[in-house]
């Protein structure tokens, strides 16, 4: 399996965020993670990157346990992720961002760093500091700081929330070409419909169990679904 956990529970104080949480995905699957606001998703993502370590459970990626590996070290097996709020380093320029991001995973390919930014449209904003962006180009110094690294399994929170139709259009393709290049790529989006016409596979989240997994035509009709979204998605 390339990845999967195994009953993940995690706790803050008498909250528990995530309760038996257990999710397993196939190399080169592009799979939506759906769920009401304090379900448990941007949870999930910080115990699979390691920022929070669970209180019990397991976690496997490509055949290693990696539960309690520190995050830096899940970085240099290919494990990136994006932020739901950008988290530039205001101060320093965007090319800065992406050398510090490059070196925390192991190194730097500055050549395909520098094609990255161009790709993504950035390379007029490479001296520019991250903290005078625009917020699409905030999102997409996110994304860039997570390929520069070339993840095998790439987290996105929420990319794109509170972007135009134009640029959600631009952040989906990108993120389907890398889909393409065989990144698995496990995505958190409140724009479900936006969502849907990428992703073969959702997983729906509430109260921090997992109440539905399977393709969108089949989850979105289902009752538990629909009840957590009190309809918002039927």
């Amino acid at each position: 399996m390339f990845f999967e956990s195994s009953n993940i529970v995690k706790r803050f104080g008498g909250i528990i965020a995530l309760n038996g949480v257990s999710v397993k995905l196939k190399e080169g699957e592009l799979v939506g993670l759906i769920g009401p606001n304090g379900s448990g998703k941007t949870t999930f993502i910080n115990v699979v990157t390691g920022v929070y370590k669970p209180d019990s459970g397991s976690m496997y990626f490509l055949e290693k346990d990696i539960t309690y590996l520190p995050v830096h070290k899940r970085c240099r097996l290919g494990i990136a992720r994006t932020f739901q709020i950008p988290q530039p380093f205001n101060s320093m320029s965007l090319w800065d961002n992406i050398m510090v991001a490059g070196e925390f995973c192991g190194g730097l390919d500055e050549m395909f760093a520098k094609e990255v930014v161009k790709d993504l449209g950035l390379h007029g904003k490479i001296h520019e500091p991250a903290g005078k962006l625009s917020l699409v180009e905030k999102r997409l110094l996110e994304l860039a700081r997570a390929i520069v690294v070339r993840p095998k399994l790439l987290l996105i929170d929420e990319i794109l929330a509170g972007l135009r139709e134009a640029e959600v259009n631009r952040v989906a393709s990108i993120i389907t070409r890398l889909n393409e290049e065989k990144v698995t790529i496990l995505w958190v989006e409140h724009r479900v419909h936006d969502l849907v016409k990428l992703a073969k596979r959702l997983i729906v989240f509430h109260f921090g169990k997992v109440i539905a997994d399977g393709t969108p035509e089949i989850v979105l009709k289902e009752k538990d679904v629909i009840e957590a979204y009190l309809g918002r998605i039927a």
